[in-house]
């Protein structure tokens, strides 16, 4: 099985990290990993919209603009790290999605212009961690589950989390802990 790993941890003791490790492990197959922090994303103008579309069209292109694309509709299944930061997931994460959102790659219209995925993945988890309770779906997991539902043809999208780790008197341990067995109680 192809899988993809998406991390747009940036904290050397991310708790978001620690949380999609355990997922990984739980799954137990090999991956490819995609780390944010070390990628420089263009910034999506006009000419690079164009280029991307020029790119796109040519079949065996490996321009990094379209191999993260390639890269994302080729996997099984995809694992995304990303804490919720200031009422959403990271810029990078945000970019990268612009990257991959590549007609003829990870989707198609239909001529009624309904989109249509052409993504391998069956299934999706967005793995995340939030200092407090204030992390409503529509800021964050909820864009991410809209676009792979209703662009990437992906329909199992699980969301994993720990919330309220930086309440005064929070038992940070035990909320990961907890988030941890819910891990490993789900079906691999």
């Amino acid at each position: 099985m192809k899988l993809l790993y998406i991390n747009a941890c940036v904290r050397a003791e991310s708790r978001t990290k620690r949380l999609a490790d355990k997922l990984l492990q739980k799954l137990n197959e090999t991956y490819d990993e995609v780390s944010l922090k070390n990628i420089q994303f263009p910034v999506v103008d006009e000419s690079f919209l164009h280029e991307r579309e020029r790119l796109a069209s040519e079949e065996e292109c490996m321009n990094p603009m379209i191999k993260l694309a390639k890269q994302f509709a080729e996997a099984e299944e995809i694992v995304i790290a990303a804490p919720y930061w200031d009422l959403s997931f990271p810029a990078a994460l945000k970019q990268y999605l612009e990257q991959i959102n590549v007609v003829g790659i990870t989707f198609k219209y239909t001529e009624e212009g309904v989109p249509v995925g052409l993504c391998k993945a069956k299934r999706l988890f967005v793995v995340s961690t939030a200092g407090g309770f204030f992390a409503p779906e529509e800021y964050g997991f909820g864009y991410i589950k809209a676009l792979a539902e209703n662009y990437y043809g992906i329909k199992d999208v699980k969301h994993i989390r720990a919330l309220g780790l930086d309440i005064v008197g929070a038992d940070e341990e035990k909320i990961l802990s907890d988030a941890e067995k819910e891990i490993m109680l789900l079906n691999s």
